[in-house]
């Protein structure tokens, strides 16, 4: 268990550079004097003004737009405190080294150079920054010192680091060896698509995604619920019309929405609807055309009724002709378990059953892996009766798969972090696998497969370099595949 931090003062810096910090873009800021290794404080931005021109001198050209959006949120009258650091050790800079300084940083080399004009030595100091659990305001002051004083104290934990040790290990490793970066154009990208990310969620998650391959942030990310998919918790509800009596709706109407959510599931899944045999009196409650035909009743309430398969054909029979209805995939999704004489006459018609709770539970996989459901492969367990355990079967067996791949992904990660190589062959790959509690036995060929499907430009969870066959193909490690 993390054990609290009593902080007493906290220190000031730029707005900017303090969201740079919480953001994991840099772990260093410029001090006006040594501060030494293992002090804590709160970090307290301030507007303090930049001695030169404009920030175009000041910061790098892929930091202002965020260096300019922190100093105009800063308050007039009391300034938000996000999070605090421990300083993990102070180190002096040549001249010399300023251009190597200013890629690893959001400092422009000319920001460095007046810097250093106006003090005796250039000093960085690392900063192990934590998050707060919840943002503190503070009245403004008009001076900012290095330091000031918190009253009263702040008691934090280290629960909540931006980096974790590792990362923030090789972090620090290449700063203090001034090793460029590696990947200057993705920081790039990374700055053009910041802004973007506020308000949209695939922006968002490519945002996510290049931050941790960049080591601006933790390995593992916490994924936030989608708004647009919460009525997805919805589908059972209204399936067995639970909320019925508080809606005070008639029958019809609990039918209408349970309807109007199963299309809306199928159409997630992938299903193509064909909205000329909508339901109502004498019609259709669903058809779906694509990837196979499937013609599908819905039934709200506490049990599905007698009769609903024989229901289910006639319509089905009188707006399709008997060939195709007799060619389509035939499906009841209602409540409860089906009476003795609905489970005889699906039997014998080829028609399948689910509850509300089973396509909800298939519409959640979806969400949570978008490419893990293979309608085509689901037609497999499509038999006639009742089926929730046959979907289960196949939910299952999709979660293991991707569990597998989440697996070679990390021994990927592990297998170059405890080697130091830069990339791995099948054949090494292999043997660390045999002995890394395999869930699944795979031959070469076998793992070469899905190393391949992980290193494509549409997955990107592993890179590729192409060798003369593929057994001298090698690969490396590009970003996790989180198991939630």
């Amino acid at each position: 268990m993390s054990e609290s931090v009593v902080l007493d003062t906290a220190l000031c810096l730029p707005a900017s550079e303090v969201e740079a910090l919480i953001q994991g873009r840099m772990i260093a800021t410029m001090p006006r004097i040594f501060i030494n290794p293992g002090r804590q404080f709160a970090l307290y931005p301030t507007d303090i003004s930049i001695n030169l021109q404009s920030y175009e001198q000041y910061y790098r050209p892929s930091f202002l737009s965020i260096a300019q959006t922190a100093l105009a949120q800063q308050g007039c009258e009391k300034v938000v405190v996000k999070a605090w650091a421990r300083c993990e050790g102070c180190i002096l800079h040549p001249p010399e080294s300023l251009d190597s300084l200013s890629q690893l940083t959001v400092w422009t080399k000319e920001a460095l150079q007046q810097t250093l004009g106006q003090r005796p030595h250039l000093v960085l100091a690392y900063l192990r920054v934590y998050l707060l659990p919840q943002s503190l305001e503070i009245l403004l002051q008009s001076q900012n010192p290095q330091f000031r004083p918190l009253n009263p104290s702040l008691i934090v934990s280290e629960v909540n680091p931006v980096l974790n040790d590792r990362t923030f290990a090789q972090r620090k490793d290449q700063l203090e060896k001034l090793q460029p970066s590696l990947h200057p154009e993705l920081e790039e990208l990374q700055s053009a698509i910041a802004s973007l990310s506020i308000s949209q969620p695939a922006a968002k998650q490519l945002d996510d995604d290049i931050k941790v391959f960049l080591g601006w942030s933790s390995d593992k990310l916490i994924k936030q619920p989608d708004a647009n998919l919460a009525w997805i918790n919805d589908i059972a509800k209204l399936g067995d019309r639970s909320i019925e009596q508080d809606d005070k709706k008639s029958n019809y109407q609990a039918g209408t929405d349970f309807e109007n959510i199963a299309r809306q599931s199928l159409e997630f899944l992938g299903f193509k609807i064909e909205s000329a045999y909508k339901g109502g009196a004498g019609g259709l409650d669903l058809y779906c055309s694509k990837p196979y035909p499937i013609i599908c009743e819905c039934k709200a309430g506490k049990l599905i009724p007698s009769r609903t398969v024989e229901e289910l054909l006639k319509l089905g029979g009188m707006h399709l002709g008997k060939t195709q209805l007799l060619t389509s995939a035939k499906l009841v999704i209602g409540p409860g378990n089906p009476s003795t004489d609905t489970q005889k006459a699906a039997k014998e018609w080829e028609v399948s059953i689910i509850n509300a709770m089973t396509l909800q539970k298939l519409v959640e996989f979806k969400a949570k892996y978008p490419g893990a459901i293979n309608l085509v492969e689901l037609q497999q367990y499509l038999e006639p009766g009742q089926i929730d355990y046959k979907i289960d079967e196949y939910i299952d067996k999709a979660e293991k798969e991707i569990k597998l791949r989440s697996h070679i992904i990390q021994l990927v990660k592990k297998h170059l972090e405890k080697t130091g190589d830069v990339n791995v062959g099948v054949d090494a790959l292999h043997v660390a696998y045999i002995y890394d509690s395999p869930p699944k036995s795979l031959k070469n060929q076998e793992l070469y497969e899905i190393m391949i499907e992980l290193s494509s430009p549409l997955t990107g969870y592993l890179g590729r370099i192409k060798g003369s066959n593929w057994n001298s193909d090698r690969f490396y490690f590009l970003r996790d595949l989180p198991i939630n």
